[in-house]
């Protein structure tokens, strides 16, 4: 008990130190903010499935089972509210399946959001791209496979917006690195081989996102120039442009858990690493990479292909990877025709969220993933995007299902949620510096579905405020 008490008191020393450093990175852990930490990094294991199921009773459809006990939610709510650190600035909204609210308080009130913008995201790039597909990065013959006048071919590399591309081999295992650029290079050159090329240049082609590619009010929370959090937009990245320089990287592609500084020239660095595996392939490579353009014609020599989108959204939500998150506002932007920019990928979501009949009354979206300042949201509007994905409708399945699991995966491994709630709360998490938010939706254990949302702005102590958080969203199962 004494030893508990003292990592308590640590973490929370740690937690009031970082406060005023903007983006808290306990979005991946949402005890411990930011890179500090008061215990060593833990591998994440997931439980055999079958023993969760078996520990559980097992629920109904989403219509069925009792009414939601309306006296003990708002029992929950009262005791919540009463907790000293989370202040006065808070809304929270409890509903059923269907989005009918059994308790709310300050619902219609716009607060950050932090992360659980990311659940508006997914919810719009679900109901707008195809899930199924891929990002290929592809390889291109340019003029038509003319030799130069050094004799020499130009290929351009052309990205489609793949910004977990992997170094070495294609990795079937993981979503991060599915697609790698060694195998790419070894295609290319099996290719070229075979129409008697050995030499060529090249160049690739950086323009799918246009000009401008970050949110104008995401570098403050960003760590800056260092982009610790977010790297921007571009057609191409290798582990999203993060710098391993000096710092240990994880085992695991797919669990993120460190935050190292990010290089902002990403399709670059993938286009130098491709020249280097072509020459490991016997394929000469004249001069240094350049910028190009892909013919507007013609197939690709080679490609690799992403993990489907559907994996990607899951690797982001479980994560809750501000770049990825970006990157679905921006595909969602250019399939609704809207502008190629930050703003058009705001622009495409709040769309969504409108023509399904969310409730966007007062909300203000800054940006796609939560990391930028001036977002603002309501607990509604979260809370009406958990309904539809409760609804079983196959479109937001890869939204519901990229959802980070009570006692099982992602964000929510990181919570003081109660071991009875393993398996059956499906949440987003948020988190900066006067932020923590939670929605999402619960399998109740006498049967059906209800779902919530939660935002504290401006806590008098966050980590009462997000001790508060978890034991309400804790105990909604038995609701």
């Amino acid at each position: 008990m004494i030893a508990q008490r003292k990592r308590v008191v640590a973490a929370s020393a740690v937690i009031t130190l970082v406060l005023g450093m903007g983006y808290v990175a306990a979005d991946a852990f949402d005890i411990v903010p930011g890179p500090l930490t008061v215990e060593p990094v833990r591998t994440v294991e997931f439980p055999q499935a079958t023993s969760v199921v078996a520990s559980k009773p097992m629920v109904g459809k989403l219509g069925e089972g009792p009414s939601i006990d309306a006296s003990k939610a708002r029992s929950l709510v009262d005791a919540f509210a009463k907790t000293k650190g989370v202040g006065n600035d808070y809304s929270l909204v409890i509903a059923d399946a269907q989005g009918n609210p059994v308790v709310q308080r300050n619902q219609s009130t716009p607060r950050e959001p932090a992360s659980t913008m990311k659940t508006m995201t997914a919810f719009a790039a679900s109901s707008t791209l195809d899930m199924s597909s891929t990002l290929d990065t592809e390889v291109y013959l340019a003029d038509g496979g003319a030799e130069q006048g050094d004799g020499s071919v130009r290929i351009v590399l052309k990205g489609n917006g793949d910004m977990l591309l992997g170094s070495g081999a294609n990795d079937a295992s993981h979503v991060n690195g599915r697609a790698g650029v060694t195998t790419l290079a070894q295609r290319t050159a099996a290719t070229l081989k075979a129409k008697g090329v050995s030499a060529v240049s090249v160049a690739y082609d950086d323009s799918l996102f246009g000009t401008k590619r970050f949110p104008d009010t995401i570098s403050s929370n960003n760590g800056g120039n260092d982009m610790l959090y977010a790297a921007p937009m571009s057609s191409m990245a290798i582990d999203e442009a993060r710098n391993w320089s000096g710092t240990t990287k994880p085992s695991n592609p797919d669990v993120e858990s460190a935050y190292p500084t990010r290089f902002a020239d990403g399709a670059a660095r993938v286009a130098s690493e491709f020249a280097k595996q072509l020459g490991k392939q016997g394929i000469k490579v004249g001069g240094s990479v350049s910028q190009g353009e892909a013919p507007d014609s013609g197939s690709p020599i080679a490609s690799v292909s992403s993990a489907p989108l559907n994996e990607i959204m899951s690797f982001m939500l479980k994560n809750s990877d501000n770049t990825e998150a970006e990157l679905f506002g921006r595909l969602t932007a250019l399939k609704a025709g809207e502008e190629n920019s930050p703003e058009g990928a705001a622009t495409a979501v709040k769309a969504a969220l409108d023509k399904a009949g969310i409730d966007t009354n007062g909300i203000v979206i800054a940006d796609c993933s939560g990391l930028s300042s001036g977002s603002k949201l309501t607990v509604t509007a979260l809370m009406q995007v958990q309904a539809k994905y409760a609804s079983g409708d196959d479109e937001y399945a890869p939204a519901i299902e990229g959802l980070a699991v009570s006692g099982l995966s992602g964000t929510a491994l990181h919570r003081q949620l109660p071991g009875s709630s393993d398996g059956l709360i499906r949440l987003k998490t948020g988190t900066l510096g006067d932020v923590t938010s939670m929605t999402g939706n619960v399998s109740r254990t006498k049967g059906g579905v209800l779902t919530f949302s939660i935002i504290v702005n401006k806590p008098a102590n966050m980590w009462e405020a997000m001790t508060a958080v978890d034991t309400l969203v804790g105990k909604l199962p038995e609701l």
